[in-house]
């Protein structure tokens, strides 16, 4: 082993340590208590020497939430890996419910990772380092799923829904990505396979699954419900149902 590869081990060692320490704060105490000073006096260190690894506090909570989506990711996939693969209907289920479990199981990680303007999906591109987006290794399980679901069954061109003119060049940029999600299935996909009214619907599928997660998780219900996963999966049926699959 060369001096250079042992100096990047170590240094790809310490990150990990470092990671899995703010990981531990973030789960105990909540994302406010992760913070540089308190990550270094666990570990021993100095938290000016921390930033020879992250620039800031933001670059750290930046990497831990794209740690959490791979974990969420690797989970959903397993779930995946039981279910035939022509059987699309039950893994929307799988992964719907499964973003449901996991959230419910991790707060503090849902949290930083989709309730926290810095670290949302979404909510920083590419930078100079090549990363992409938060959550783009949860959004590729969910992307895929999707393109299964719809190159397996044609979408109804008309959901009885008006697509609002202001909406239209935001859900083209989704429309895309969702084309591309199919292409990469081997099936040829333009916009009469998938109009801009099932990329609507789509799109408001997933506000309100998160819509009822994040009530959940956060324990927002306007009103007490004992047991709220009857209320999600009949939920999950009809949305399943208002796009001609089989809700089950």
């Amino acid at each position: 082993m060369t001096e250079a590869t042992r100096r990047e081990r170590l240094r790809a060692e310490t990150e990990r340590d470092i990671r899995r320490q703010a990981r531990a704060l973030l789960v105990a105490h909540g994302r406010d208590a992760v913070t540089l000073r308190a990550i270094a006096r666990e570990l021993g260190i100095t938290a000016p020497a921390l930033y020879r690894y992250y620039d800031s506090r933001e670059d750290l909570l930046h990497h831990l939430a794209d740690d959490i989506c791979t974990d969420l990711a690797a989970e959903l996939n397993d779930g995946l890996a039981r279910i035939p693969d022509d059987d699309v209907t039950a893994q929307v289920h799988a992964v719907c419910r499964g973003f449901r479990h996991w959230a419910l199981a991790h707060p503090q990680e849902f949290a930083l990772v989709f309730a926290s303007t810095e670290t949302a999906l979404g909510a920083r591109g590419p930078g100079p380092d090549g990363r992409g987006q938060v959550g783009d290794q949860f959004g590729r399980v969910f992307l895929e799923v999707a393109g299964r679901l719809i190159a397996s069954h044609r979408v109804p061109h008309d959901h009885g829904e008006h697509v609002p003119d202001s909406l239209h060049s935001d859900l083209e940029v989704f429309q895309r990505v969702l084309i591309d999600a199919v292409g990469a299935r081997g099936i040829p996909a333009d916009g009469d396979l998938l109009p801009l009214s099932a990329v609507y619907h789509i799109t408001q599928s997933w506000v309100r699954l998160y819509g009822h997660v994040a009530l959940e998780v956060f324990g927002r219900f306007p009103f007490a419900v004992a047991n709220p996963e009857p209320l999600f999966d009949s939920m999950l049926a009809q949305l399943i149902g208002e796009m001609g699959f089989d809700s089950r």
